[in-house]
């Protein structure tokens, strides 16, 4: 019977481990791996025994046994962390909380809600960030049934009842529901204890300017969460063994949230970039293992940049692929784009380009525009340049050469035979012209040839004056002559074509091309661009392409000027643009478009100095039937609590390097590893996300340092777990602990005091008085708002 005692335990202990659920951290699962090699072992000396009894129990305790093997592998085991659904629950209250409300225009929702109305419209529209987050909502509000019908104008404009606002902010207001235990998560995989983890999660829950930022049309919320999840996984890519189904899974992933990241805003590639960066740190220290042959590390190298190059772009450009099959019809925006670009979408230049010449010959009234980069057409007036500048440098006194940014009757040109007089077309035999031919442009309405000679231009002064000439009967002669270079022939062929070819006006006598400089004239030039001539031909910004284009018929100036007033300025037939063409100049352009914008000054913009103890914030909202307002606002508390963490950090980190140096380890391998990687993600992101932004020419805000705070906090939450490991460590009375403990609950029961404190204007639900506003005014440099109307309330 003694074999029959051990095998009905055993079937007991099978029964009970698929009865059990696993839940938690995986001591259940490391139990029952236990129990089935006891079981296993149990089996294996029942066998090996020398009892020679076989009962007829013992054969149905087999049976038994087999049973229950075969219907183990049905059984589920699931794993709830209830932390993870405590967070997203809290955060999910306070960011859905009346989120119809204010039912206005807030900030930028002005901007977005266009652009996702004009999806619906298939309408092409340009903005310098990818349209991956403006996809994303337009595809929710039209599955409610919004058709794009948008036309609203000011921030502060009350929505009509048919819009979905609710819809509209619904993802943003997910995304930041979501992020809290998704920074949970990040925190336990990056080894930090359940509690300090479930600290950092209510941390990004209290911050009010996360808050605000997630409950109307804006993005950010949308680009944390998607680069916070990719960094997430990558960590969990990095523990993975290489080569299995996880690793493979867990890299896509990984790869996957943080191209969505920067698909969404620019700036998520500083967080890709840190992601490059660990997974190149993780290939730089397996050199040291000598366990790893170099093949293998070739393998990997090669596997994990395939994971984190090749599908971030396959993915990248299958956004805008989207994009682009969407956005057929023109729109607002194509004239940012070239004259070819604008005549492959519908209903804009295309409709109106049929009987349009596309040969241009002598005889040809053109308008040349600059092809790449800032959109402006070859321009010019009878105002004439100022003997001399400021700088007491002298001019040729000639007409002005500009560059124009809109359409104008100025901006029409005649291409003349060098040879003869007449500026009509031969209808008979035209000649269109070709690579290399010379000719003449002449302005259209003051009949001035197009001159350059050696005098400095305006602004530019290391290139050539360009202007129309002017006979003052003095010894500047005319220098009239330019050769037409094609500089896409080998596409477009050697004849010159109106909008497809990209065409150089080399100089003869100078051999200097004709430039758009960038570069804004003064007061006596109406503030347009400068057109100068350059003697290195060979540059973007000497391309030009004729949008505009039409034969000359008559001789009598009276009626060409007459016909020039009344053209209509059109370029040619519509043109077959591909994907591929498109993707190229629509990339050129939203890289390229702010470099050639000056920053603009607004009330509420700031500097990077400005961010890490919030000097400045922002006006979102402002009720106009009281003082209630939205304020971009973060937690004073959490904030300079952050700033200090990055101190204390580095200062412990300069200790403990010196402290090596000297052969002394004060704190454990483990530990000090621990650190380094803190340092590497946390300190790592937070620089990632901020510094770059002392290096840009454009106008900042608040906002712009969200990202950054997220791995402020992280850092923070490190930062106090680190302290507390030491007081434990170094400390030797006990209640030091249980102190340092008390005061950071005593810390997080006042961050959560600040977040209601600033609740009235993260939300903009209360009417506030004149009062309520100065008692949340702690700081001078913060601009609040107060309606005049209500000023004495």
């Amino acid at each position: 019977m003694e074999t029959s005692e051990i095998r009905q335990r055993s079937v007991g202990r099978v029964k009970k481990s698929i009865k059990t659920t696993e839940i938690s951290n995986g001591k259940n699962e490391r139990l029952e791996e236990f129990r089935d090699k006891q079981d296993k072992n149990l089996e294996k000396k029942s066998q090996n025994g020398n009892l020679k009894t076989h009962s007829k129990s013992d054969e149905v305790g087999d049976v038994v046994v087999d049973d229950e093997k075969e219907f183990s592998a049905f059984t589920v085991n699931v794993e709830l962390d209830l932390v993870s659904y405590a967070l997203f629950a809290l955060a999910f209250c306070t960011r859905f909380y009346r989120l119809s409300t204010p039912r206005d225009i807030v900030f930028d929702e002005l901007h977005y809600g266009r652009y996702v109305s004009m999806y619906l419209k298939n309408v092409f529209f340009f903005d310098q960030n990818p349209p991956l987050g403006k996809q994303l909502i337009s595809a929710i509000v039209g599955t409610v049934g919004y058709e794009g019908n948008y036309t609203y104008t000011k921030i502060g404009e009350h929505l009509s009842p048919d819009f979905p606002i609710f819809w509209m902010r619904f993802l943003p207001a997910m995304c930041g529901s979501l992020l809290p235990p998704v920074v949970y998560k990040l925190l336990l995989e990056a080894k930090l204890n359940r509690w300090t983890a479930l600290m950092g999660g209510l941390l990004i829950i209290f911050d009010n300017a996360l808050l605000t930022q997630s409950r109307f049309i804006l993005f950010e919320s949308i680009l944390i969460l998607f680069t916070t999840l990719g960094l997430l996984f990558l960590l969990r890519f990095n523990k993975t063994p290489f080569g299995s189904a996880k690793w493979i899974i867990y890299g896509i992933v990984s790869s996957t949230f943080f191209t969505l990241g920067f698909s969404v805003k620019y700036v998520g590639f500083m967080s890709f970039a840190l992601g490059l960066f660990l997974v190149t740190k993780y290939i730089w220290d397996l050199l040291y293992d000598s366990n790893v042959s170099d093949i293998q590390i070739v393998i990997q190298a090669f596997g994990r940049w395939f994971l984190f190059i090749v599908i971030p772009a396959i993915i990248y450009i299958s956004i805008f692929y989207i994009h682009l099959s969407i956005l057929t019809k023109a729109g607002p925006h194509d004239h940012v784009m070239t004259s070819a670009f604008q005549a492959s979408l519908e209903g804009g230049l295309s409709s109106i380009t049929k009987g349009q010449p596309i040969k241009v010959t002598h005889g040809s009234q053109i308008t040349l525009r600059h092809t790449y980069g800032r959109p402006c057409w070859l321009h010019s007036h009878a105002h004439v340049y100022p003997v001399k500048y400021a700088d007491k440098r002298g001019s040729s006194h000639q007409q002005q050469v500009t560059c124009y940014s809109f359409k104008d009757v100025n901006n029409w040109w005649i291409v003349k035979n060098p040879d003869i007089n007449s500026l009509v077309v031969n209808f008979e035999d035209p000649e269109p012209i070709k690579h290399g031919d010379v000719v003449q442009l002449v302005h259209g309405l003051t009949m001035r040839a197009l001159n350059s000679h050696d005098v400095a231009a305006p602004v530019t002064p290391t290139c050539q004056e360009v202007s129309c000439y002017i006979d003052y009967n003095i010894s500047m002669k005319a220098d009239i002559l330019w050769r037409v270079e094609i500089a896409n022939k080998e596409t477009e062929g050697q004849e010159w074509n109106a909008i497809n070819s990209h065409v150089r006006f080399v100089h003869l006598g100078t051999k200097t091309a004709l430039r758009f400089t960038g570069r804004q004239l003064p007061a006596w030039g109406f503030n347009q661009h400068e057109i100068a001539a350059d003697k290195k031909v060979d540059q973007k910004d000497t391309i030009w392409n004729v949008e505009e284009h039409k034969y000359t018929k008559v001789d009598d100036k009276k009626e060409r000027d007459r016909q020039l007033h009344l053209a209509e300025m059109i370029p040619t037939k519509q043109t077959k643009f591909s994907f591929t063409e498109k993707f190229i100049e629509l990339q050129y352009k939203m890289l390229t478009f702010a470099d050639q914008l000056s920053p603009e000054e607004h009330l509420f913009s700031s500097s990077p100095l400005d961010w890490p103890l919030m000097d400045k914030t922002i006006a979102y909202w402002l009720d106009n039937k009281s003082n209630g307002q939205i304020h971009l606002i973060g937690n004073v508390v959490l904030w300079y609590s952050g700033s200090i963490a990055i101190l204390t950090y580095v200062l412990l980190l300069i200790f403990y390097l010196l402290r090596r140096r000297r052969l002394i380890a004060d704190i454990p391998e483990i530990q000090w590893k621990r650190f380094q990687e803190a340092g590497e993600i946390f300190v790592g992101g937070y620089i990632a996300n901020f510094l770059p932004y002392f290096f840009m020419d454009k106008t900042l805000f608040l906002h712009n340092y969200l990202p950054a705070l997220l791995f402020k906090v992280l850092l923070l939450a490190f930062v106090i777990e680190h302290i507390d490991f030491l007081i434990r460590r170094f400390v030797k009375y006990s209640y030091s602990k249980i102190a340092f403990r008390v005061a950071v609950i005593c810390w997080i029961l006042t961050v959560v005091f600040v977040y209601f404190k600033f609740l009235a204007i993260s939300y903009g639900l209360q009417k506030l008085t004149v009062d309520d506003i100065l008692d949340l005014r702690w700081k001078d440099t913060w601009d609040f708002i107060i309606n005049k109307k209500f000023s004495l309330l």
